[in-house]
């Protein structure tokens, strides 16, 4: 009972989020949001694998919590020296 309680907050969070990326009134923000997006991303592959007992999931949620954080530094990297975006 309790995971089905986790499932829907973490479902809430990532639809909030998203919400945020579309409709976001500034660059940062949706940078932000999309961020938190991969931070839900993480524990949801962590919440798969305490449900499917897998530690092979470990991995993939190291390597993705990994690349998701590239990913905002390096957007951030572009937006500070772009006017553009």
């Amino acid at each position: 009972m309790t995971t089905y309680i986790f499932w829907l907050l973490i479902a809430a969070g990532l639809m909030l989020s998203i919400l945020r990326i579309i409709l976001g009134p500034g660059k940062e923000d949706r940078v932000a949001a999309l961020d938190t997006a991969n931070i839900i991303g993480t524990g949801i592959i962590l919440l798969l694998a305490l449900q499917f007992h897998s530690p092979l999931y470990l991995d993939v949620a190291l390597v993705y919590a990994v690349l998701g954080f590239m990913e905002t530094v390096v957007i951030a990297r572009i937006m500070e020296n772009s006017k553009e975006l």
